[in-house]
């Protein structure tokens, strides 16, 4: 018996010290914890206090991102890199900006460090984007999936990559992109209008037609009615219903910045001069589409086009240049540019928007042979995004 306890009172004794030493343990790993928690919060405000400057870029960064002054943000963006807190909205803004002007490696480099967290669908889609201009189709795909697998319901998400297809001329992809978003979204008049839209660009105007007439019963008196009117119109060759239809939703109170552009687009075509009160107007509706989205290649471009024919060289070439910086994949940029450094006197410039312009269309040429039906050159660039 006193075995017994004796035993049981050692085994006590055992197991108090192994316990006290759990616990010693546990409570040493917790202190050594909390130092390295306290060390990196101190690194973080001794950084923050070192750096008060590289807060300031980043904020610069960031409004001028917002303002779609991409390629001035970049610089800003650079100096913050590893040097703020808001380590995230650094990369993810500085990849927007690389996006926007056309340096799809760099902004696929930093986003892809950034897959497999919280931001996911921000960063796929953004990564999606970037594929697209990078001419990378299965990847973007992929990267679309992954977005809409979080939030499938997400209209925009599907809008913003059918956008990238556009300004990338690859209308094959950017139908895979609406089919895809139309699945969850069957009743979207946005995405019908993109489909409309890609369709007819793929030289399937019947079918595509038929999307574009869908967009206006689904969204009726809306500013994707009147816009999915006008784009029907200037597919047919209709030039005045299309500038009618544009009116008419302008004057009904839709001020949107593609139905201006719309406006302006079908005003040129239709031969106007300076001079012309429709002239006036065609400037107007641009000078108005570009300061509400100064970000719009089309209107950019459009805009260039009008200030040409009034011999306005130096603001031609303004705005052409900043629709080279928005879509410089557009082959009507360099063909305007190299008129506006002709009339300017810049030889030299006027030759490299020709070498360019050749690059490009041999570019085209060779899609077009290597994928015939896949990606046609139309009507479509100067106003071929959904409104938002």
């Amino acid at each position: 018996m006193n075995r017994v306890v004796i035993f049981s009172y050692g085994c006590r004794r055992k197991v108090l010290r192994s316990v006290l030493c759990i616990l010693i343990l546990c409570g040493l790993c917790g202190f050594i914890s909390l130092c390295r928690a306290q060390q990196r919060s101190s690194t973080v405000n001794r950084s923050e206090e070192r750096s008060p400057e590289a807060e300031a870029e980043l904020q610069t960064g960031i409004r001028l991102t917002h303002e779609g002054h991409f390629a001035e943000a970049i610089p800003h963006l650079l100096a913050a890199q590893g040097r703020v807190p808001e380590a995230y909205a650094a990369s993810f803004d500085l990849a927007l900006c690389y996006v926007a002007t056309g340096h799809s490696d760099d902004a696929i480099r930093i986003l892809t460090k950034w897959t497999g967290g919280e931001h996911d669908t921000d960063v796929y889609n953004l990564l999606a984007q970037a594929y697209v201009g990078n001419a990378q189709s299965r990847e973007a795909l992929d990267s679309l999936e992954k977005a809409a697998a979080v939030t499938p319901q997400n209209e925009k998400l599907y809008l913003l990559i059918a956008d990238a297809c556009m300004g990338s001329q690859n209308y094959a992809l950017g139908l895979q992109v609406v089919d895809l978003g139309l699945r969850h979204l069957p009743d979207s008049a946005r995405l019908h209008y993109q489909r409309g839209m890609f369709l007819s660009l793929l030289d399937q105007f019947d079918s595509g037609k038929n999307d574009l007439e869908l967009a206006r019963r689904l969204a009726p008196g809306n500013t994707i009615a009147f816009v999915a009117a006008a784009q029907e119109s200037m597919f047919e060759g209709d030039v005045p219903e299309a500038i009618r239809v544009a009116r008419e939703g302008i004057k009904t109170g839709h001020q949107d910045f593609l139905l201006q552009t719309l406006l302006g687009e079908a005003l040129l075509r239709s031969g106007i001069a300076p001079g012309q009160p429709e002239f006036d107007e065609a400037r107007n509706a641009l000078e108005t589409s570009v300061g509400e989205r100064p970000n719009y290649a089309g209107s950019q471009l459009a805009l260039g086009k009008l200030y040409l024919l009034e011999d306005r060289t130096s603001d031609a070439i303004a705005h052409l240049e900043a629709a080279r910086q928005l879509n410089a994949g557009n082959p009507a940029v360099y063909s305007n540019l190299a008129t506006a450094y002709r009339k300017q006197g810049n030889v030299q410039q006027a030759q490299s928007a020709l070498a360019i312009l050749a690059k490009l269309n041999h570019e085209q040429a060779e899609k077009i042979r290597l994928a015939p039906g896949d990606r046609k050159v139309g009507y479509g660039e100067a106003a071929a995004a959904a409104p938002k």
